[in-house]
């Protein structure tokens, strides 16, 4: 009876969250994150223990091999569902159709071979193997795909480490006491189905946590980069520039400022369009050139700002004028006019600071410096404080 009642509180999580899955899927627009295939797994796994309350005995063998299906194919669409959740989308109904039908095949042919107990032994094990693989999976992503979800995935990890094994030992019970050891009255299935319990009370709340996790990383990533390049705007610059400096290790940096040459004249001649496509251009070559660490911001309009970090003057040097040359030599692609746009830029550079708060002074002493290049021709690098360490190129 306890566990009767233990399984029927089971289907009803399932059913509930698997609703409340779904309901959160219509809220999430264009990228629901698998949300809408986790609601299909707790919909099969509640379908399947629905079938094991009043399926009848584990001996009526047409309700009991769809019972099994169900049971084996929710887990491998959670398994799918993670998957569009870490940005990996793969197809679901067809991966599991297959599933279902490969396996309901082979219970009936096991059914045939060598009975009801071996097919139950068989999902035992075929669950356990599934689990410890998603164990294994769920530790290699802390390492990898899911290293800013170290603990959560830790914690999922244990959890379904328990599964695997609850079914590995459900597994030697069967092999050794028959299907006896597993009927509803045995102290395993006690145990068996208080441990689902649990999970089905923590793991979804764990999966919602998840996405509101992502939904506000995504929004601080938003907040933080500029719309159109995808560069840093000034707030997430200023944050990764104060981050810096909080380190132990943090040494001077030094400030660029580019400034598109002509840009007005590009948009009124060929269209605001083909100017977006331009500062994306830069946006990207500016990225391209930049090493790795040195943070690339888009200020506003057609400027932009580089905070060359862990280098002195003569790597600062070498770093604008790279980007300069890159920047002349790079035509702009995917504009919509007939012949290609090429385009420079004039950079100011100010000298080394080494506290976040001084980024203004200093942007302003590298604009001075930009304002001077500006006059003395455009397409050079022109440094601040009056010395004379300016590049001269080819002006315009």
């Amino acid at each position: 009876m306890v566990t009767t009642v233990i399984l029927g509180m089971l289907c009803v999580y399932l059913l509930c969250f698997s609703v409340m899955f779904l309901l959160i899927s219509t809220r999430l627009n264009g990228k629901k994150m698998g949300v809408e295939v986790f609601a299909l797994g707790n919909l099969l796994l509640g379908l399947a223990y629905i079938l094991q309350l009043f399926g009848g005995p584990p001996d009526e063998v047409l309700v009991s091999v769809v019972n099994h299906t169900l049971t084996l194919s929710a887990p491998v669409v959670y398994v799918l569902g993670a998957m569009h959740f870490f940005e990996r989308p793969t197809p679901v109904l067809r991966p599991l159709l297959t599933l279902a039908a490969g396996y309901t095949v082979l219970q009936l042919l096991v059914q045939w071979l060598l009975g009801t107990e071996a097919r139950h032994a068989m999902l035992a094990a075929a669950c356990a193997s599934l689990f410890l693989a998603m164990t294994v999976a769920v530790l290699y992503g802390r390492r990898t795909f899911a290293r800013d979800l170290r603990v959560e995935m830790l914690v999922f990890a244990v959890l379904i480490g328990g599964i695997c094994i609850l079914n590995a030992m459900k597994f030697a019970v069967i092999l050794d006491g028959g299907l006896a050891a597993i009927d509803m009255s045995s102290g395993f299935q006690k145990i068996f189905y208080i441990y689902m319990s649990f999970l089905a009370t923590v793991l979804p709340p764990c999966a919602v946590w998840l996405v509101l996790r992502r939904l506000t990383d995504e929004l601080r990533n938003l907040a933080a980069h500029d719309p159109l390049t995808q560069l840093l705007n000034r707030r997430g610059l200023m944050d990764a520039l104060d981050a810096y400096f909080r380190s132990r290790t943090a040494g001077p940096v030094y400030l660029l400022i580019v400034d598109i040459d002509h840009f007005k004249r590009i948009n009124d001649t060929h269209g605001h369009k083909a100017g977006d496509r331009v500062l994306s251009h830069v946006a990207a070559v500016l990225k391209a050139t930049a090493r790795q660490g040195d943070l690339v911001c888009r200020l506003g309009g057609e400027e932009f700002v580089v905070i060359a970090l862990d280098t002195d003057s003569a790597g600062a040097q070498q770093l604008a004028e790279r980007m300069r040359a890159a920047i002349e030599h790079n035509e702009v692609a995917g504009t919509g006019v007939k012949q290609p746009i090429r385009c420079t830029a004039t950079l100011g550079a100010s000298g080394a600071f080494t506290a976040a708060q001084d980024f203004d002074a200093f942007l302003q002493q590298a604009d001075a410096a930009l304002y001077r290049g500006k006059t003395q021709g455009r397409n050079r690098v022109e440094w601040a404080g009056g010395v004379e360490r300016s590049v001269q190129m080819y002006g315009l």
